[in-house]
């Protein structure tokens, strides 16, 4: 990652915990080419890093994220540039997804179209009070489509679509009622909720926290008994590793387990 890009990013890491956090705040961090490059890049390198037990996604200044940089695509209008950039994000979202470490959103302000898919895409989402969420594409005519993948696997049918169809904003007490965020908390609480949760987290045995992020989302895609075939099976294998029968044993001893992390 060159020195330019790095400034986009910021990663700091602490107790397990690494927090990157989006720097682009003149931008109100739109999600650049270069931004969404260095965010695959830090995701990339976490993915393989055994020191990190949670991700913790923030950013800098007056909001979350403001969604696709419009100017840039603007000056890219063609259809191979457009197509390149959507697949990137693509790409991105559904990285997050896959991470074997939770990521948790930590929103401070306001996240618009591909921002409101980035706290979407995230396992779990903390937000200020006064943050807010929008998909308002279909306000200037470009349809939040992209958007509408996380959206609508976060939230119901007809509140996703309400957001879709208005562009209105809705405010987090809302964005916490129809499940796209866990909770808003008062803005000045929000760092030491998001760090208290991922400390939670971090303490579980890494091994049963991967296994079990990856079952969650694919038994989603399936229909019921298929999904309890395949719970099972996982559930099997997870009886079976040496972090389970430590964890059984800890409980049954009334003693901290000691994670070996499979």
């Amino acid at each position: 990652m060159s020195a330019a890009d790095q400034s986009l990013l910021l990663r700091h890491d602490q107790d397990g915990i690494c927090t990157l956090t989006l720097n682009r705040p003149q931008a109100r961090n739109a999600l650049s080419v270069g931004l969404m490059a260095a965010l695959q890049e830090a995701l990339d390198a976490v993915r393989d890093d055994s020191a990190v037990k949670v991700v913790v996604l923030a950013a800098n200044g007056p909001a979350f994220c403001a969604g696709h940089d419009l100017k840039e695509m603007r000056a890219n209008p063609g259809f191979d540039s457009c197509d390149a950039l959507f697949r990137q994000c693509a790409r991105l979202m559904t990285s997050i997804v896959r991470l074997p470490q939770p990521v948790i959103a930590r929103i401070h302000a306001m996240a618009t179209a591909a921002g409101c898919q980035l706290v979407a895409s995230c396992d779990l989402a903390i937000a200020a009070a006064d943050a807010r969420f929008a998909t308002p594409g279909v306000n200037i005519g470009l349809f939040c489509s992209t958007p509408m993948v996380a959206l609508t696997r976060a939230v119901g049918r007809k509140q996703a679509m309400e957001m879709l169809l208005t562009g209105r904003p809705i405010a987090a007490d809302e964005a916490e009622a129809v499940g796209l965020i866990n909770r808003a908390v008062p803005a000045s609480a929000l760092h030491d909720t998001v760090m208290e949760l991922a400390t939670l987290i971090a303490g579980k045995s890494p091994y049963t926290v991967k296994v079990g992020k990856e079952a969650f989302y694919r038994q989603l895609e399936m229909g019921l008994d298929e999904a309890y075939a395949y719970a099972s099976e996982v559930m099997t294998r997870n009886m079976l590793a040496q972090d389970a029968a430590e964890g059984i044993d800890a409980f049954l001893e009334k003693r901290a387990p000691n994670w070996c992390g499979h």
